[in-house]
């Protein structure tokens, strides 16, 4: 006699996150996959970096479901040739290019002046990756400058918009590299010790995911969603800074069934937190292959570090980062 199926409450019980958000999307997902039948008509959408990568992706499947787009982009020839392929690829004619360098302060300032008008999709996607050591005018280091300080001023500026939209999303693009490294407060900026390129690297992707945690917290009553997310691995210009070996070492530490994605592929997450109908009411999480992610195990590369939901760590890098 063949048993019958454990009732799917007893597979919750062995669920460490029983109420973890689930969809019916995997890593094989796209973009264009997640947004089909969602229609984004009337909302208004940001994507830094849209001319490039997971951007252009990103911005494809928002366009395509109806959104207003703007590309927030440091090269402004690169965003307009995209944003035409997007018009004449979509049919849609909302989509505009603005000039954003999110490591200036005075840039960023600018173009949050610049804005009018309500925002419903803030996608926080531009980044740099395992750079050489450089600083801000500031004394900031890049890395953090860009790929955190950066957006963090640009969401917090856009903060009034997003309000106005009501039930606006903000999506904070992470990376697995986050597991990489806390972030170190005593010395983040890498005065007291040697400068490591990935060490940076996952430190600011760390604070992605410690924005979303607190940005949650402190927006929840205005209606807006902060959620961040891992795209998995994608070969784009991110990777103008990483050599071919340190890229494949970086696949196969990520397990034997690793595999890069397309950008299609990359775009699904940031895309589902994004629109998707699917993920209504989540905020303050971390996902990664279209589902919120488990615990990280340590030594696996998958999952979300405790350090990066940590809700004090959160607090006090909103309140050094606000300084």
């Amino acid at each position: 006699m063949v048993p019958e199926d454990p009732p799917v409450q007893a597979y919750k019980e062995l669920d460490p996150m029983p109420d973890r958000i689930v969809t019916p999307f995997t890593a094989a997902s796209t973009a264009a996959d997640v947004v089909d039948g969602v229609d984004l008509t009337g909302r208004r959408a940001i994507v830094t970096g849209g001319a490039s990568g997971l951007g252009i992706e990103t911005a494809r499947a928002l366009a395509t479901a109806g959104a207003e787009v703007t590309l927030a982009v440091r090269d402004l020839a690169a965003g307009a040739a995209v944003a035409d392929d997007l018009i004449a690829t979509t049919g849609n004619k909302y989509i505009h290019v603005a000039h954003l360098e999110l490591a200036d302060r005075a840039e960023v300032a600018a173009f949050v002046a610049g804005w009018d008008g309500p925002l419903h999709i803030l996608v926080n996607n531009a980044g740099v990756m395992a750079a050489p050591l450089s600083r801000t005018p500031d004394g900031w280091e890049s890395q953090f400058a860009t790929n955190h300080l950066g957006h963090f001023a640009l969401a917090t500026g856009l903060h009034p918009a997003l309000a106005q939209a009501g039930g606006a999303r903000v999506v904070s693009v992470s990376s697995s590299a986050h597991l990489g490294s806390a972030v170190i407060f005593e010395d983040i900026n890498f005065e007291r010790r040697a400068y490591e390129p990935w060490a940076a690297y996952g430190q600011s992707k760390t604070a992605n995911v410690l924005f979303a945690v607190e940005a949650a917290r402190r927006w929840a009553d205005d209606g807006i969603a902060v959620n961040a997310l891992h795209p998995g691995g994608i070969r784009t210009k991110l990777q103008r800074h990483v050599s071919e070996e340190e890229l494949e070492a970086a696949r196969k530490a990520a397990g034997s069934k690793a595999v890069w994605r397309t950008p299609e592929q990359g775009a699904a997450t940031s895309v589902l937190l994004a629109a998707s109908p699917l993920v209504e009411g989540a905020t303050g999480h971390y996902f990664e292959d279209c589902n919120e992610a488990e615990p990280n195990v340590p030594g696996s590369r998958t999952g979300v570090a405790a350090y990066a939901t940590d809700p004090e760590a959160a607090s006090r890098l909103w309140e050094l980062s606000s300084r």
